[in-house]
């Protein structure tokens, strides 16, 4: 999976592209489909902001979290996409399974009259 990272007022070092990679390796096992992932921290106000998106299975899929440090809001972001892309698989999946085939209802009061109430 390919990991496009940019920084907006962030200077993006070795360390924060490890961190990163190792966040997301999880991420690539579960979806091997995923292709890549655009992020995006910035820093605005005291306060940082990582974006994330990514196409999945058809689908434009995006998180953000936030912190007043670096990496808490990174992971946050991570476990928000994670959500995200287990939510998309488990739609994809229910598509598949068949639909139950609904019967007509059995009104309540005829069900009651049928028992034998002493």
């Amino acid at each position: 999976m390919k990991i496009n990272l940019s920084g907006h007022h962030v200077d993006i070092t070795d360390s924060i592209k490890e961190h990163v990679n190792e966040k997301f390796s999880k991420i690539e096992t579960h979806f091997p489909t995923l292709i890549s992932l655009d992020i995006i921290i910035s820093k605005e106000h005291g306060e940082f902001q990582v974006e994330i998106s990514t196409k999945y299975e058809g689908s434009r899929i995006a998180a953000s979290g936030g912190n007043s440090v670096m990496y808490p809001a990174i992971a946050s972001a991570a476990k928000k996409l994670d959500a995200a892309l287990k939510h998309r698989k488990g739609q994809l999946k229910s598509d598949l399974h068949e639909k139950p085939v609904s019967t007509t209802p059995e009104i309540a009061h005829e069900i009651v009259q049928e028992m034998k109430l002493v």
